[in-house]
């Protein structure tokens, strides 16, 4: 319930990735927490290393909002930058949340989980968009730059309301 209120309320972009990444990834991942931070978008994520605190601090640095969605029971356990961490004790099973949070999914880098996450994003139908990786998927578009994929956010999200 918490989800779909805060879906109803922001518009939300989940921003998907590794707990490990490459330099190029992680300022990739900064440099869209900041565009879509000033483009008035929530981002949701995992919560934790890599990708997830890179975009988190990105959207920070702009003043934005960050929903961390662990896979844990401890709001704690968060990056320093999240600006409301909902536990919910699930595990990897919480990537089905993260992926149908946004109204629009943002690919960075990753392994297995954010392949998980494409999948849970593409069965509901949502925008799938990648940098680095994925981009070999029927319905995943590829985005060189962080300016190209906030293109794509606002290109998917354009007259459209909230829920999805």
């Amino acid at each position: 319930m918490v989800i779909y209120y805060l879906i109803s309320m922001y518009r939300m972009v989940s921003v998907i990735g590794g707990n490990t990444a490459s330099r190029g990834d992680l300022s990739f991942s900064f440099s869209l927490g900041s565009l879509l931070a000033k483009s008035g978008f929530t981002v949701v994520c995992g919560g934790g290393g890599g990708v997830m605190e890179a975009v988190s601090r990105g959207c920070s640095s702009a003043d934005g909002t960050v929903v961390g969605i662990l896979p844990g029971e401890d709001p704690s356990s968060s990056n320093d930058c999240v600006s409301i961490p909902i536990p919910t004790g699930l595990g990897v099973s919480r990537n089905r949340i993260i992926a149908l949070s946004g109204q629009v999914i943002c690919a960075v880098g990753g392994s297995y989980g954010t392949l998980s996450e494409i999948a849970f994003a593409l069965q509901a139908h949502r925008p799938v968009c990648c940098y680095g990786t994925w981009s070999g998927i029927e319905g995943v578009t590829p985005v060189t730059t962080p300016e190209e994929a906030l293109e794509f956010v606002l290109g998917k999200t354009k007259g459209r309301d909230a829920q999805c």
